[in-house]
């Protein structure tokens, strides 16, 4: 999938009995105004009863926040057997950059809330926030305008998280397109701390995620980096000589610099390791990652490992 009748969307999981008057009198605790709402589809898959919310009526930006009694379709239907649902996540209903089992790898990775792995299982329903600029527009209207703004879009769509989230009915904060699950409380304070220090919440939004690639190589990785339109991110590096949590934070800077500077990567080039080291770290700019989901990928290793890693790594999916 890509950004394209939708640009973002994030998930609220609910116990199934969250209704449409609770999430907008929570929006309007919270200073949102609606600007109309719209009936349920025919078809769920394509959208509940729904409430829409003015992002940047100037270039027709809305977010569409509806409302979906069923849990979460996270094998994302079957071109055969369930057709609409996938024909709804080809289109990007779900999610522009959503992945089947995408709910399940975010439980199985969940390592900043231990408990959304029981919670979230429980889910039966959830609210979807969508944001897309083309609501009320001509056929030749851009899908995206010119000065469309990524990390202005997750803001917006954080802080409906934050009073959405206040409805009665709302379990958990499900992001599929970076397969991160948060409690609300959990979801506040990172938030209220980035903005305290003028950070940008990745956290919130994208997921870093741990794995056993062999006895002694670890490979770590970063998802959800593509809503920023940048490649996600792998490291591979020998358990023994790196803590995790230093490579966790390396990730988390280094998807900063490819927001902020954009370089332009290519395969063998290094770039510095974490922790102040001084080691180098080779560079492979790649089509596809080890891991679920589909993605373009900048993997970074020790260059002293490199014989190691090539060897790990050869026609191997964790």
């Amino acid at each position: 999938m890509a950004k394209g009748l939708f640009s973002q969307s994030v998930c609220l999981l609910t116990n199934g009995q969250a209704t449409l008057l609770g999430m907008k009198s929570a929006l309007q605790r919270h200073g949102f105004e609606i600007v109309k709402e719209i009936r349920p589809l025919k078809d769920w898959q394509f959208g509940g009863p729904a409430v829409v919310v003015a992002y940047r009526p100037e270039v027709n930006g809305y977010a569409i926040l509806d409302l979906v009694d069923r849990p979460w379709p996270d094998t994302m239907g079957h071109p055969e057997s369930e057709v609409t649902t996938f024909g709804a996540w080809s289109m990007g209903h779900f999610g522009p950059w959503a992945f089947p089992n995408g709910l399940q790898r975010s439980i199985q990775h969940a390592w900043s809330w231990a408990a959304g792995r029981s919670i979230a299982n429980a889910h039966a329903g959830f609210i979807r926030i969508r944001l897309r600029y083309s609501v009320g527009a001509g056929d030749d209207a851009p899908l995206l305008p010119a000065n469309y703004d990524p990390v202005d879009e997750l803001n917006f769509l954080s802080r409906l998280v934050l009073a959405a989230g206040e409805a009665a009915g709302v379990l958990c904060y499900f992001n599929p397109n970076g397969e991160v699950l948060r409690d609300r409380e959990g979801f506040s304070r990172v938030w209220r701390d980035c903005v305290s220090h003028e950070l940008i919440p990745l956290p919130l939004w994208t997921n870093v995620r741990l794995f056993k690639l062999t006895d002694r190589l670890a490979l770590m990785d970063t998802v959800g980096n593509s809503q920023l339109d940048r490649m996600d991110i792998e490291a591979i590096f020998a358990n023994d000589e790196y803590e995790p949590s230093n490579v966790d934070n390396y990730l988390r800077n280094v998807s900063l610099y490819l927001l902020h500077s954009n370089p332009e990567f290519e395969t063998g080039q290094t770039m510095d390791g974490p922790g102040g080291t001084g080691s180098s770290w080779t560079i492979e700019v790649l089509d596809a990652g080890l891991v679920n989901p589909p993605r373009k990928v900048l993997r970074l290793y020790p260059k002293r490992h490199a014989a190691a890693v090539a060897e790990a790594v050869a026609g191997e999916r964790v």
